[in-house]
C-alpha cells in the first residue's frame, strides 16, 4: 500500500498538536484509512487532544527492558532479541479508526538516542500498512534531520499568528533547505489569527521566509474551553470556526 506521510512540526505551544488532532479527526471522518497516528515528542500529550489512554509508551518499555536485563527476569525460553520485539509490539494502541504509536521518554537523565531508534525500527515496520501516518513531531526537527521518520509526503510547519513564531517556523523552513530533506511538499498553517484574518506585518514574514502558506485558522474560544473542561480538543463541534477553516484546508490539499 502507497503510504502518504504526514508530519506537523513547529514551535511549542502554537497549537501544533491540537491542529495535528483535528486534522486527524478529519481523516478518520472521511474514512480515508487505514490510518497510523505517531505521537513522535518525549513530552508526548496527543493521546489527550484525541482522548485516548495511553497504557505504555516506547520509552516507557524501553525502561522496563533495562530493569529486567538488569534483574535477570527475562523469560527462559525467548530471545532477548524476540522478547524485545514482543514487548514493543505492546506500544501500538488500536483504535477503531486508526492505531497509534507513542515514543514517550526514558527516565532520569540520558540520551533519548534509544528509544528514537525503536521508534524508527517501529515505523520501518508498520508504515506500509497504512493508507495515511500522520506525525506530531516534538519543536524542531530532531526526527526528521536524524532521519527517525520515514520520507515525509507533507510537512505542515504549524506557527501563532505572531511575527515572532513565523520567524521560528521560518528557520525550521531554512534548515528543511539547508539539510536537503526534500519533503514532496512543505506548507505553513497560522494558528490563532483573530477573526481569521492575517495581519499584514504578519504576511510580510512570511513572504520573507519564502513560505507557501496553506491556510489560516481563527481563534476559537471553543478549543480553549474543551481544553479547560478536559475534553479532547480534537472533538469540537465539525461546524465550530477552527473545525470548518481545518477541513477546507484539507480540501484544498486533496486530503
Amino acid at each position: 500500500m502507497a503510504t502518504h506521510t504526514i508530519a506537523v512540526a513547529g514551535k511549542g505551544g502554537v497549537g501544533k498538536t491540537t491542529t495535528c488532532g483535528m486534522m486527524i479527526d478529519y481523516l478518520c471522518k472521511k474514512k480515508a484509512g487505514p490510518l497510523l497516528v505517531v505521537d513522535a515528542d518525549a513530552n508526548s500529550n496527543l493521546n489527550e487532544v484525541l482522548g485516548v489512554e495511553v497504557e505504555t509508551t516506547l520509552g516507557e518499555i524501553r525502561e522496563q527492558m533495562a530493569h529486567a536485563e538488569l534483574a535477570g527476569s527475562i523469560p527462559p525460553n525467548m530471545t532477548k532479541a524476540d522478547w524485545a520485539e514482543m514487548r514493543f509490539n505492546d506500544a501500538l494502541i488500536e483504535q477503531d479508526d486508526y492505531d497509534m504509536l507513542v515514543m514517550g521518554r526514558t527516565q532520569g537523565k540520558g540520551c533519548y538516542c534509544y528509544v528514537n531508534g525503536v521508534l524508527k525500527t517501529q515505523l520501518d515496520k508498520y508504515v506500509g500498512q497504512y493508507r495515511y501516518t500522520v506525525i506530531d513531531n516534538e519543536a524542531g526537527l530532531e526526527h526528521i534531520a536524524r532521519g527517525t521518520l520515514p520520507h515525509v509526503d507533507t510537512l505542515l510547519l504549524v506557527s501563532d499568528c505572531s511575527r515572532r513564531g513565523i520567524q521560528a517556523v521560518g528557520r525550521i523552513a531554512e534548515m528543511v533547505r539547508e539539510m536537503q530533506l526534500n519533503p514532496g511538499r512543505m506548507l505553513l498553517i497560522v494558528n490563532r489569527a483573530p477573526g481569521g484574518v492575517l495581519n499584514a506585518g504578519v504576511q510580510e514574514e512570511i513572504d520573507r521566509f519564502g513560505l507557501e502558506l496553506a491556510g489560516v485558522l481563527p481563534q476559537d474560544d471553543t478549543v480553549f474551553q474543551y481544553d479547560c473542561d478536559g475534553k479532547p480538543s480534537s472533538q469540537v463541534p465539525d461546524d465550530s470556526p477552527v473545525k470548518v477553516a481545518l477541513r477546507k484546508i484539507m480540501q484544498t490539499l486533496n486530503f
